[in-house]
């Protein structure tokens, strides 16, 4: 069992920067899956980034159009916490921002919010214009 915990959302302007922290519990969480969601107001869950454990010796990151090159996911397994580095924010990114988690190795990327079985409760980030 995992329980995550999402934090560092705030108000920031358009442009700026922010850094969004999920700390996790439970064991051997350098195994798991790891990804990034968010849900904006009246919208559906949206996938930003996912580092997807291939097998026991590779990992893949994968990231949504929307965010490549602006963000940038990362793992310290000695901390059992991920990170969301977030550069260059838009109003559009406002959101509730989700950090996701699955058990077991698998041979291509997970993008899918139905994929992961761990949820954190979510921080919100809001972008001014």
């Amino acid at each position: 069992q995992v329980q995550l915990v999402e934090s560092g959302g705030r108000l920031v302007q358009a442009g700026g920067s922010l850094t969004l922290s999920c700390a996790a519990s439970g064991s051997n969480f350098s195994t798991y899956t790891v990804g990034w969601f968010r849900q904006g107001p009246g919208k559906e869950r949206e996938f930003l980034s996912s580092i997807t454990r291939i097998y026991q010796i590779a990992a893949r990151a994968d990231y949504a159009d929307s965010v490549k090159g602006r963000f940038t996911i990362s793992r310290d397994n000695t901390k059992n916490t991920i990170y969301l580095q977030m550069n260059r924010l838009k109003p559009e990114d406002t959101a509730v921002y989700y950090c996701a988690a699955r058990s077991g190795f698998r041979s291509s990327g997970v993008t899918l919010a139905d994929e992961f079985n761990y949820w954190g409760q979510g921080t919100q980030v809001t972008v001014s214009a």
